[in-house]
């Protein structure tokens, strides 16, 4: 495990650049044989799905057959700048296009207690997608509070509090080309 040391915390390596790239491929693959050819509407959660809907777009692109992909946002928020969620998801960024009649992908970097999919999942439900599915680069079981349905999942994340390739902590270490714990000055991981 590789550590880097800022002046506050450290970090460890838990999934390096090459494995994140052979989970998105995998990923990648998975959601081309499911909707070969068809219209497919992703709607990527900002800020941390940033890389992974980068990532697995450009994958789904190079695959023959695969699916015709538009891209789509939306904006939540349940940690602010703690380490825990709040329980409490606000949404700060609606899609800027119906999905009703689409299929529709939820990409998403982590999914920790399940509050904020099963909040996003029941709100695009509710507006009459022909499909829905999510695909999930890091799945966090260990805390789970919502059932949410994963149909696509990367890599299962230690049960600690991971931070690079999208994934943040006070907006720190998001463009990190990898997904490392974060180790606070008391040494004990920020879970």
């Amino acid at each position: 495990m590789q550590t880097r040391e800022s002046s506050a915390e450290r970090i460890e390596v838990v999934f390096t650049a090459e494995a994140i790239a052979a989970a998105i491929d995998r990923m990648a693959r998975a959601i081309a044989a499911d909707y070969a050819e068809a219209d497919l509407r992703i709607v990527a959660i900002l800020k941390g799905a940033m890389f992974v809907v980068s990532d697995l777009s450009r994958a789904l692109a190079t695959l023959p057959g695969g699916p015709r992909p538009t891209l789509d946002f939306m904006a939540v928020s349940s940690y602010g700048n703690d380490t825990r969620s709040s329980g409490e998801v606000r949404l700060l960024k609606d899609t800027s296009e119906s999905v009703e009649g689409c299929n529709v992908l939820i990409v998403e970097d982590i999914v920790d207690n399940g509050l904020t999919l099963h909040y996003l999942q029941g709100l695009l439900r509710s507006r009459a997608p022909k499909s829905l599915k999510t695909a999930v680069l890091l799945d966090k079981p260990y805390r789970r509070l919502a059932d949410v349905r994963l149909d696509y999942v990367g890599l299962v994340a230690p049960d600690a509090f991971v931070v690079g390739y999208g994934l943040d902590y006070q907006e720190r270490y998001r463009t990190l080309p990898f997904v490392a714990n974060l180790i606070l000055p008391s040494g004990e991981s920020a879970r």
